[in-house]
């Protein structure tokens, strides 16, 4: 990939990362702070599990993308112990992974990072955590109604935003 490109996929990708990132914390604060434990099935991860498999691996990602090189999975601190905790770790995370992007090179996005997937250029991974994130964000917003929340809008809004609107335009 041309440096030249990969500047102008990187240009257009910031901005989805940084609106991703969005959704993605409205998701997780959506979670009750008491509901952590919630598996829909045995083997399912824990709501909690899940929220944090969110947050690492979008650090996990672009980091390889920022850095050239994939560092291990980073493990759930023993202080985080609800997703307020996870939400709180991810804000700090995505400001300096957006921070870190924006000061990229289309040499550094260009550059073939090893991966399990083979060789790739670092931006690619930048998509591949973006579609990540989107799946496991999905995923992650089929717990909530099972646990008594609500669904907040994510692409367009939700039933519970339109049925808040509903009630709060009735008399």
């Amino acid at each position: 990939m041309k440096a030249e490109s990969a500047a102008a996929v990187l240009e257009f990708l910031i901005p989805a990362v940084e609106q991703e990132a969005a959704l993605t914390r409205k998701v997780l604060l959506a979670v009750p702070a008491d509901k952590g434990h919630h598996k829909p099935h045995d083997k399912a991860m824990s709501a909690l599990e899940l929220s944090w498999h969110i947050a690492a691996t979008e650090t996990f990602f672009i980091t390889a993308v920022t850095t050239g090189a994939f560092a291990p999975y980073m493990q759930m601190p023993a202080e985080i112990k609800t997703t307020t905790d996870v939400v709180a770790w991810f804000d700090k995370q995505v400001a300096a992974n957006v921070a870190k992007l924006k000061a990229m090179t289309g040499e550094q996005a260009a550059k073939m990072v090893d991966s399990p997937f083979g060789p790739l250029p670092a931006i690619a991974f930048l998509n591949l955590s973006i579609n990540h994130t989107a799946h496991h964000r999905g995923q992650l917003s089929t717990y909530l109604r099972p646990m008594g929340a609500k669904v907040p809008s994510i692409y367009g809004t939700s039933r519970d935003d339109k049925e808040a609107k509903q009630a709060a335009a009735k008399p």
